[in-house]
Parts: C-alpha cells; sequence; structure tokens
C-alpha cells in the first residue's frame, strides 16, 4: 500500500525557530546531521539541491537571510521534504545543519563571505591581590544510579523487540542505503501512524484499518470513483486431522481485490479444482502467491483455521 504526504503551500510565516531559543550555530553538531540525514541530495546536489562547497550553489540562498532559509529547511521546498524527510530532526539540529553547509561554501548566514577574525589587542591589566577567603565547604555530589538497559529477547532470534519494528527505508535492509533518493521516501513509523494494531507482519491489522474508515484506497487507479464490486461470501474448506477447517472470506479480500486478481491464473473457480496444501503456500504458491510477501504471514495459523470442527463422539 502507498501512502502519500500532503504538504501544504507555503505561506509566509514559514519559520517555526525561536532565534532567541537556538543558541550560536553548533558546526560540529551540523555536520554529524548532514552526514546522517542531508549528504544523499546534497552532496552530489540532486534533483536541484545546493552542493556541499558550492559558493555558487549557496551563495544567492544565503542572500536570502537565516529566516527564509531555515523556513525552507524546515517546511520543505520544491523537491526537499519537511526536515530533510527526517521529522525525528530538531529545529536546532536543521539550524546547525545549514549553519554548516553554508560555513562549507565559505559563507555565514548573514550572507557575506567569511573573514579571518581579527586578534583582539591585549591590554595590561594590573590586578590587585585579594585577602584570601575560606572556600565554603561543598556537600558531596552523588553521582545518579546507572539505568539498566531494556532487556532484548534472546530466545528466539527471529523475533524483533517493539523499537525494531518497521524501521526507515535506509535501515530496512531492503532498499539500498547508498541511493541518494532512499532518504526521500517516508518512513513506514510515520505513515503507519493511527492505524489499528496487528500481531504480526508490519504489526499493522488492515481489514480493521479499513472498516474504521481511517484508510480509503482507490480501487482503480485512474478513476477514483470507481467502487468495488464486495462479494459477501464465505468459502470453508475441510481440513482433515484436528486443525480447524479454514475460513476464506471473499468480503475482506474483494474490498481490496479485483476477482481477476485470483481467478482463474490462482484459483480456479470449481469446487474440487484447486489442490491447496502447507507446502505449496510456504513455496510462494497459491495463498502464498500474497501472504508473506504484501499480507499477513502463514504463521498465524488460527487466521484461516477459524472454524472449529464439530466434537466427535465414538460410542455406537
Amino acid at each position: 500500500m502507498l501512502v502519500f504526504i500532503k504538504r501544504s503551500a507555503l505561506v509566509a510565516t514559514l519559520v517555526s525557530v525561536s532565534m532567541a531559543v537556538i543558541a550560536a550555530d553548533d558546526l560540529k553538531a551540523g555536520k554529524g546531521i548532514y552526514d546522517k540525514a542531508c549528504f544523499a541530495c546534497h552532496k552530489s546536489g540532486v534533483m536541484g539541491a545546493p552542493k556541499l562547497g558550492s559558493k555558487e550553489d549557496w551563495q544567492p540562498r544565503v542572500a536570502q537571510g537565516r529566516t527564509v532559509l531555515l523556513g525552507h529547511a524546515l517546511n520543505g521546498l520544491n523537491s526537499m521534504p519537511a526536515r530533510g524527510g527526517n521529522p525525528a530532526l530538531s529545529d536546532a539540529d536543521i539550524a546547525n545543519a545549514v549553519a554548516y553547509m553554508a560555513d562549507a561554501a565559505g559563507l555565514s548566514l548573514g550572507g557575506a563571505p567569511k573573514q579571518a577574525a581579527a586578534k583582539p589587542v591585549e591590554k595590561k591589566v594590573e590586578v590587585k591581590p585579594k585577602p584570601a577567603v575560606a572556600a565554603p565547604a561543598v556537600a558531596a555530589v552523588v553521582a545518579p544510579a546507572p539505568v539498566a538497559p531494556k532487556p532484548k529477547v534472546s530466545f528466539n532470534r527471529l523475533l524483533k523487540s517493539a523499537d525494531e519494528r518497521n524501521p526507515p527505508p535506509i535501515e530496512d535492509g531492503i532498499h539500498d542505503p547508498d541511493n541518494e533518493g532512499v532518504v526521500l521516501l517516508q518512513s513506514p513509523r510515520e505513515g503507519l501512524q493511527g492505524f489499528a494494531k496487528g500481531i504480526s507482519g508490519n504489526y499493522v491489522d488492515w481489514v480493521k484499518t479499513l472498516e474504521s474508515g481511517v484508510i480509503a484506497p482507490r480501487f482503480d487507479r485512474l478513476d477514483p470513483s470507481k467502487k468495488p464490486f464486495v462479494m459477501d461470501l464465505n468459502i470453508v474448506r475441510e481440513v482433515k486431522g484436528s486443525m480447524p477447517d479454514v475460513v476464506y472470506p471473499h468480503k475482506q479480500h474483494t474490498e481490496w481485490l479485483d476477482c481477476s486478481n485470483c481467478h482463474p491464473d490462482i484459483f480456479i473457480p470449481k469446487k474440487g479444482a484447486n489442490q491447496i496444501s502447507m507446502a505449496a503456500i510456504l513455496l510462494g504458491q497459491k495463498c502464498g502467491v500474497c501472504h508473506g510477501k504484501v499480507a499477513f504471514p502463514v504463521t498465524e495459523c488460527k487466521r484461516c483455521h477459524s472454524k472449529s470442527k464439530k466434537a466427535v463422539s465414538f460410542k455406537e
């Protein structure tokens, strides 16, 4: 599922930074922020971003003044997302990063080239000795007890802790971290906020999220007015052994998919025509075409095996 971000038009009051709150720019800290969040675009000038160290790129921007420049960095402009695409960065982080990039181009945020600071004139001042005063007693400072780190799950290497779920694209092991555009992708943790919680996959219950009206997926890419043909029909497949029978709900599937997504290439719409096994599903066939890839994994058995068998009596 694609999650799109709306960005409102830039208004006159762009700046959310109070200059009285942010102290003098910390260029060292700014370099750390640049290396973490800004280098992907500003190192090579992708999509028109001003390149690091290029006075020609930065001078007209710095000339607009600190307020305007920081406003663009905080709120986004053209292809540049707000806060460099990382909402976790504070106002001070952004201010430091902008100051570092301006400094690397030989400019200050005032727009003028940097000049070597003049050495102060030393004045000889006669210092009269002061009478010795006994130092007041200082109470011993007791250091706070160290906070023990939260234990991580160690008995199952496949079970991730909550802070490791849905990592940003640059850290998810799927996207190329060296690709300059990866930082422009929305973080799943931001895009999935407010969705119903699930217990597997990306930890979102998509059916509940859809039913609650939080999302309204477009059924046709080109026609926003087209509505899905929802079929409220359950198919029950009897399973040998003690496992509950499988219930396939058409309603939840047809709210997302057109019938042609499954029929007839994956499932032949005829009773007894489909041989389905867990081995085939795990190999990516039948239900495994989607489940385990773009739908919840098949590790949650009870989500499909949901119809209990009737109690069997062995008495004659």
